[in-house]
């Protein structure tokens, strides 16, 4: 940015109190909550973020400076709940990841499949796409899921949305793109499952486990006998 258009210090300054009205704002409305999506505090945090935003950009502009904090987009997380106190009709969205672990024991499962059918031999099964769709063909997704290592494949993320409607939508109305018209405040609900949660939950039992030891190590303290104070 030119020297011309450079922000001033008045702007830095302005922007400065900007963020602190914004934060007892913020810590007004959690304050004085009604319950867990209360409007209000999300619409604190959303003027907490703009105005945080706004702060950084000016004063590194201004000063080449950032400031020591970050404030994640709205974007990060469901905004409140806006969808029908009593919903007629509700859609389940589901997304799971798979790795192919093992295409040898995928292809041979695709083989046993065409084999029942009596079409053993056929180039569908002979492919790792032709076997998927043999596989996701014959099975339910969620027998898949109880079932993935048989079918030498290796679970990732999985995420389930379930939201709301007033009515049901239209036969064959969202059938080419099932998963562009959700709305966020439709959502009464969503479940994620995550290595990165199991990464964490890892380091707390190696936590744990360092505890129990230690604890372990006390115990058997206690049955030595006391040192003698004369003793040199």
């Amino acid at each position: 940015m030119s020297d011309a258009a450079q922000s001033t210090a008045a702007e830095v300054r302005a922007a400065a109190e900007a963020v602190k009205t914004a934060l007892d704002r913020h810590l007004a409305a959690v304050e004085r909550r009604s319950g867990e999506d209360d409007p209000a505090v999300y619409e604190a945090f959303n003027q907490l973020a703009a105005a945080a935003e706004v702060y950084d950009e000016l004063l590194y502009d201004r000063y080449d400076e950032v400031t020591p904090f970050e404030i994640p987009g709205a974007e990060d997380a469901l905004p409140p709940y806006a969808g029908p106190e009593e919903p007629n009709a509700l859609s389940v969205l589901i997304r799971r990841d798979y790795a192919v672990a093992e295409p040898q024991r995928l292809l041979a499962q695709a083989q046993r499949i065409e084999a029942a059918e009596g079409e053993d031999g056929s180039p569908a099964s002979g492919t790792v796409h032709g076997a998927l769709g043999l596989l996701f063909g014959e099975f339910e997704p969620d027998e898949i899921a109880s079932r993935h290592k048989e079918f030498g494949l290796e679970e990732g993320d999985s995420t389930l949305w379930v939201t709301a409607a007033d009515e049901p939508a239209e036969p064959g109305e969202w059938l080419e793109a099932p998963f562009e018209q959700v709305d966020p405040q439709q959502v009464v609900c969503r479940f994620d499952v995550s290595a990165v949660f199991d990464d964490v939950d890892d380091d707390d039992e190696d936590t744990d486990g360092l505890a129990d030891e230690l604890d372990s190590d006390l115990d058997e303290d206690e049955d030595l006998e006391p040192l003698d104070a004369d003793r040199r």
